[in-house]
């Protein structure tokens, strides 16, 4: 009996090493966002040694990747090697449940004063009155994949009519046009993408009819069990020290400035969205 005890011990000694020695995946998945897995790829690898170097790991012990496409993002975090991910609220909320997507970080975005950024409805000047006004229109935005935080998102100005198409378009400026030009449109815009409006040659056709609270713009999250306590803690420890290593310039690149520690009342905000979407 000692005999089997003993090589139980080591048998469950052997395979916590073996997860401690494992490779880890950091995905960074944004759907809608630009750029493809090649181009961003050579960043993504600056991004992995600069993280693996803060945290002591050693090089080749952390890999990193980018999908900017929400089902190439489930494919590759449907892989065991896959421990930690960066995700944008709207995927978040669409398939934290489903995935065990526990948020440790949030993410700062390049140009933002802060880890939360307030989303916009846009719609043609005069139409859009109230949430029923909305009846029958097409409600378009890069976070149209994710309908369940378009609608929660808008939740504090009203409940919007069901029969409200929510799409998912990349093609922001065309889906403003055709709001400016009259079409039953109307468009949900980011942070970014809500700074840009003046700058449009019809802005003027168009108003800001409502906006949603301020929410945050993403999360470092780990993905399931699968990442060792030990490993996640210094791998944080890294994420907050990265925007003041020289490889800074790895960040301006993944169009990020810094990663926070998780706020409580932010957490609070993103799972309230989440128990509401469908």
């Amino acid at each position: 009996m000692r005999a089997a005890l003993t090589a139980a011990v080591l048998l469950a000694v052997g395979s916590a090493q073996a997860r401690e020695s494992e490779k880890t995946l950091f995905l960074a998945c944004a759907p809608g966002y630009p750029g493809t897995s090649a181009e961003a790829q050579p960043h993504m690898d600056a991004f992995a040694a600069a993280v693996a170097r803060g945290a002591g790991w050693p090089a080749a012990s952390l890999g990193a990747g980018y999908e900017p496409t929400e089902q190439g993002g489930l494919a590759r975090l449907s892989q065991r090697e896959t421990g930690v991910a960066l995700v944008p609220l709207p995927f978040w909320v669409k398939h934290t449940r489903a995935l065990a997507l526990e948020p440790r970080m949030q993410v700062v975005l390049q140009g933002a004063s802060g880890p939360t950024e307030v989303w916009a409805l846009v719609a043609k000047k005069g139409r859009v009155a109230s949430p029923t006004a909305l009846a029958g229109f097409t409600l378009a935005s890069t976070a149209g994949y994710a309908p369940g935080f378009v609608r929660g998102a808008l939740s504090g100005w009203g409940k919007l009519p069901e029969s409200v198409k929510v799409i998912e378009s990349s093609q922001v400026l065309s889906q403003l046009r055709k709001a400016a030009s009259g079409a039953d449109v109307a468009v949900l815009l980011d942070g970014a993408q809500t700074a840009a409006l003046s700058s449009l040659p019809f802005a003027a056709e168009l108003e800001v009819v409502a906006r949603s609270e301020p929410l945050p713009s993403g999360f470092v999250v780990t993905v399931g069990q699968r990442l060792p306590s030990a490993k996640r803690r210094s791998l944080e420890q890294s994420l907050v020290k990265l925007s003041a290593d020289p490889a800074g310039a790895t960040l301006q690149a993944m169009r990020m400035s810094r990663f926070l520690p998780m706020d409580a009342g932010a957490l609070a905000t993103a799972r309230r969205l989440a128990g509401a979407a469908p």
